[in-house]
């Protein structure tokens, strides 16, 4: 019950991936995330702080001022990349189908999950599908037991 294939190192949305489990196709899929925060607006400590109250601390000691100059540098060629639309955030979102009919077009979702972040392969976008996979069944075996009830154990035992 896994993903064989993973998502490329640059992808858009609606770019996807498959794999069939106990019976059921799932489909991951890349969507774009609807809320138009910035990264800094989304994430406590985005940006680097020498303050130690701060969620950015970079932390004491030597050169704490050269390391948090690396680590704003950082920070605003990331924010940049994104003003430049060359990442984005999205969700994965699985659909479920049995022979070949949909049985469930979002059976299980994640949002605000980094596509394309700079210097990253997308690794995380294919471990989100398959953290969502199980769910995906659930949802799938489900919908199975609304559409055919007859078919459930409970109904046959009745």
């Amino acid at each position: 019950m896994t993903f064989t294939e993973r998502f490329s190192y640059f992808v858009c949305e609606g770019d996807s991936i498959t794999c069939e489990a106990a019976g059921f196709e799932i489909v991951a899929r890349v969507m774009r995330d609807d809320c138009l925060d910035a990264p800094d607006q989304r994430q406590d400590g985005f940006w680097p702080s020498l303050y130690k109250d701060s969620a950015g601390f970079i932390g004491a000691g030597p050169n704490h001022r050269e390391r948090f100059a690396k680590a704003q540098e950082q920070a605003e060629a990331i924010m940049q990349a994104w003003r430049d639309d060359e990442w984005f955030f999205c969700g994965i979102v699985l659909s479920v189908a049995r022979e070949g009919i949909v049985l469930d077009d979002q059976a299980s979702s994640l949002w605000g999950i980094e596509a394309n972040y700079p210097e990253s392969d997308n690794a995380n976008l294919t471990e989100v599908a398959q953290e969502l996979l199980p769910e995906a069944l659930d949802a799938g075996r489900a919908a199975i037991q609304r559409l055919c009830p007859l078919l459930t154990p409970d109904a046959a035992r009745a």
